[in-house]
């Protein structure tokens, strides 16, 4: 099977904790947009999104005062442009029937880590988390993002997540905790087993962090499994199929000779 046509019969599951909200949205908006608007400008909107959350949170760490910063407000403003940018290309392209399953495919993932180097580095710069931390959650980050374009790969079906939190619920999830920093400052929260007195931002970020690292790791026990069963089971079938075959070419070859004894005989 050609990569085009895998991609194009990849089934996508999207079963997310704000997908009823979601889909539903993305609909209207995908019926009333100006027939001038295409994929790509929306492409080009997400990217943009992602450039003003980088932007906004150099300027947070730049000018030094957390609390009350409006720059944390366009930072979500940022997160807002990236979701609808990002979420509804794709949706606007299968609506209209103008599906690029090759192009989106590619084009749309690599976006996805450039957005993610945008946000978390920007963390890091803010100083609203340690850069060392920002870093650490990028990796674990990129990391599932390698995991999820494996398992289509290997399962043709596309599974943003099985935990119902996806890319719509970490934005929700920025966009709230720069609300918080924004009416209460980026405090010293002590006493943290293992890290002792870290930032706020330094503590949300290595929690989600984490539960990305072990998402990560149950995802990759869990679909390991399911390829292991379902890899021996082929096997066991092609043996099975290559005994029988054996088995009818030598149950030939005895009849053959069988004949050819009879034939001498005479």
């Amino acid at each position: 099977m050609s990569s085009s046509t895998k991609i194009e019969k990849d089934k996508r599951v999207n079963d997310i904790l704000l997908g009823p909200l979601e889909r539903p949205a993305l609909a209207f908006f995908a019926r009333h947009m100006p027939r001038w608007v295409n994929s790509d400008m929306l492409t080009a909107l997400g990217v943009v999104g992602s450039i003003v959350v980088l932007f906004s949170y150099i300027m947070v760490g730049q000018r030094g005062v957390i609390k009350g910063d409006w720059f944390l407000l366009l930072a979500s403003l940022g997160f807002v442009l990236n979701w609808y940018g990002d979420s509804l290309d794709g949706t606007l392209a299968r609506y209209r029937h103008e599906e690029r399953p090759n192009y989106g495919y590619f084009l749309d993932h690599s976006i996805d880590g450039f957005t993610a180097l945008c946000i978390f580095f920007g963390l890091g710069l803010s100083t609203l988390s340690d850069l060392g931390i920002s870093m650490l959650a990028l990796a674990f980050y990129l990391m599932l993002m390698i995991s999820v374009t494996l398992k289509t790969h290997v399962t043709g079906v596309f599974e943003m997540t099985s935990i119902k939190l996806g890319p719509t619920e970490i934005r929700v999830i920025a966009i709230l905790f720069n609300t918080y920093v924004y009416l209460f400052g980026n405090p010293i929260v002590r006493g943290v087993p293992f890290a002792g007195d870290v930032a706020f931002g330094s503590l949300v970020l290595g929690v989600v962090g984490l539960i990305m690292f072990v998402y990560f790791l149950y995802e990759t026990v869990r679909t390991s499994l399911k390829l292991q069963k379902s890899d021996e089971q082929a096997l066991a079938r092609r043996k099975a199929k290559e005994a029988q075959k054996a088995l009818e070419s030598e149950t030939k070859q005895s009849r053959k000779q069988q004949k050819t004894m009879k034939k001498k005989k005479k």
